[in-house]
């Protein structure tokens, strides 16, 4: 049994009502409270309960600590000048600005293991449940998550900033945090847009 907090900020919502209202706020207005020691062990731990065709754990989290924020942020300006060694003022300034969002930052790496009878594309989805199972433990909890790409996430030069090489890929930067302002409900798409019926013809 998961011993969780005493009193997680959601503890009475009904699982539906959890998957209901979960969605994204923007990483750059995720402001403090984040998630405390104990409630991140909670996220990890749960985290960790996906589907793993073979038991592989083809997946690894990387914590980013706010004291080392500054740090990773000039890794990836690093990165990104290596890269594009004609960037401006404005670009240079998102890489670190991306960094420095929300007051937690977990970045998720997909490490399939290309050897295995377990094909790597199933592997990799395991890696993608393990970011939905990080944003609704986080959701639970009562924080707002945001599970970002872009650049950062296919640079190789980030990669090995995170201490990872290929085959490994970056999954995805979750940032946590709290907002002081109200969310509107994004659309979602027509169920009839994406669900059917098979039949035999």
């Amino acid at each position: 049994m998961l011993d969780l907090p005493a009193e997680p900020f959601n503890r009475h919502a009904t699982p539906l009502e959890l998957l209901a209202s979960r969605r994204s706020g923007k990483a750059r207005d995720l402001i403090a409270p984040g998630p405390d020691a104990e409630q991140l062990d909670v996220m990890l731990r749960l985290a960790t309960r996906v589907p793993d065709h073979g038991k592989l754990a083809p997946w690894g989290i990387v914590i980013i600590p706010q004291a080392e924020r500054q740090a990773f942020a000039q890794g990836l300006v690093a990165a990104y000048s290596a890269e594009k060694p004609d960037a401006g003022r404005l670009e240079l300034q998102a890489m670190q600005d991306f960094a420095q969002q929300a007051p937690m930052l977990l970045a998720v790496l997909s490490t399939p293991n290309p050897s295995s009878h377990i094909p790597v594309w199933e592997q990799e989805l395991s890696a993608g449940a393990l970011c939905q199972n990080l944003l609704l433990a986080g959701h639970a909890l009562g924080f707002l998550g945001n599970w970002l790409t872009g650049w950062p996430a296919y640079s190789p030069g980030v990669l090995t900033l995170l201490g990872a090489a290929p085959p490994a890929r970056v999954a995805g930067f979750l940032f946590f945090g709290s907002c002081d302002k109200p969310l509107e409900e994004r659309p979602r798409p027509d169920r009839a847009a994406v669900v059917s019926y098979w039949a035999a013809t």
